[in-house]
């Protein structure tokens, strides 16, 4: 009767031939028990799977079990024989060092192969990006559906005093230290590597020369990211962060309220949508209309260019800026220039409107 290596679809010819050459070699020496013990040992691990695949994409589950492990495996056509696979991975030692995630396995015609490269390959990373402008809360959701974390357990550690300390950021929250970029993760990646890679980003950014620039202009660095997050929130284009950001450096320096709309936006439940009077009245630390100075903290994540614009604002003495309804503002000097800027705006937004309605009876 041929082996059973004889008759399969993927013969493992060579090991068998290095297990009888072991044999030879050691049988004097060890015994034939010991060298029996060895030639087994190779033999499982080195035992056929019947995969018809050059290539195949599994998944891995977070806190999967060696058991739930072959099951997947053998679930995906890559395990004919998962018996031999988990002693394979007992042999090895690696009953717990299959990591979670999405792999793709090559020439996964054995046990060794398949197990080499679930213990010692990369799980296949998954693009995230990032934008400009965005919350804590807006990031969490957006990684939960991207790379499936847990939101709660991410927004929760954002809060915790010791995971801040331990990230040298020791404030109220991690709200605008979580830098804006594209970056690469594994599906079901820790929620503490993630915020820990994001916070590392912003870190690379915020240089010792930008924390010196930042005390010259009286700002500690969490007032800093604070005042680029208002910018974030106002500014469209990139022309025009530096001028926005003259306007709250001229407002802070003359002792007026900022007045951003972004702090109102942050406080309110239905955000983003268009302002009421009412909500200039919401009674909280980060309304900026009733409120002098910064708000406790920032509003969002901003992005490099904001907080450049923060560091070094525009040369100018404008203290008003109002939209134009095409992305740009109007900035202003006095009072009055600003009051005919919001008619000249209000006029556009009346047109608007009056445009949509057409439309949307057509």
């Amino acid at each position: 009767m041929r082996p059973h290596w004889a008759v399969t679809s993927r013969p493992v010819y060579e090991e068998y031939i290095f297990i009888l050459a072991i044999k030879k070699t050691l049988i004097p020496i060890l015994g034939i028990s010991a060298v029996s013990i060895i030639a087994l040992a190779i033999l499982i691990l080195f035992w056929p799977q019947d995969n018809p695949f050059e290539k195949i994409k599994v998944e891995i589950p977070k806190g999967a079990s060696l058991t739930e492990i072959a099951s997947t495996l053998k679930a995906n056509n890559i395990l004919s024989n998962s018996r031999t696979f988990t002693m394979a991975v007992k042999t090895l030692g690696y009953e717990t060092d299959i990591p979670a995630g999405t792999y793709q396995l090559r020439d996964a015609y054995n046990n060794y192969s398949i197990i080499t490269q679930l213990v010692n390959g990369s799980p296949i990373m998954r693009r995230v990006t990032i934008l400009e402008g965005w919350s804590m809360k807006q990031i969490a959701i957006y990684l939960a559906d991207k790379i499936n974390i847990d939101d709660e357990e991410f927004l929760k550690l954002c809060y915790d005093p010791q995971f801040l300390n331990k990230l040298k950021l020791p404030y109220e929250s991690l709200e605008g230290f979580l830098f804006p970029e594209t970056y690469y993760f594994p599906e079901d990646e820790a929620p503490d590597k993630v915020i820990e890679k994001l916070v590392t980003e912003y870190q690379s950014i915020m240089t010792d020369t930008h924390r010196g620039r930042s005390a010259e202009l009286g700002f500690s660095e969490l007032e800093l990211v604070t005042l680029a997050s208002i910018i974030e929130g106002e500014a469209i284009y990139d022309v025009e962060r530096p001028i926005i950001s003259a306007v709250y450096h001229n407002r802070l320096r003359l002792g007026m309220r900022l007045q951003a709309d972004p702090t109102i936006q942050y406080i309110i439940d239905d955000s983003p949508r268009r302002l009421l009077n009412k909500d200039l009245r919401i009674k909280s630390p980060y309304n900026t209309y009733l409120n002098y100075g910064l708000p406790p903290g920032p509003i969002n994540s901003p992005g490099k260019v904001s907080i450049l614009a923060a560091l070094y604002p525009e040369e100018n003495d404008y203290i008003y800026f109002v939209a134009r309804g095409d992305g740009y503002h109007t900035f202003s000097r006095t009072q009055d220039e600003h009051n005919r800027a919001k008619k000249v705006f209000q006029k556009i937004r009346r047109e608007n409107r009056r445009k949509n309605r057409e439309k949307n009876k057509g």
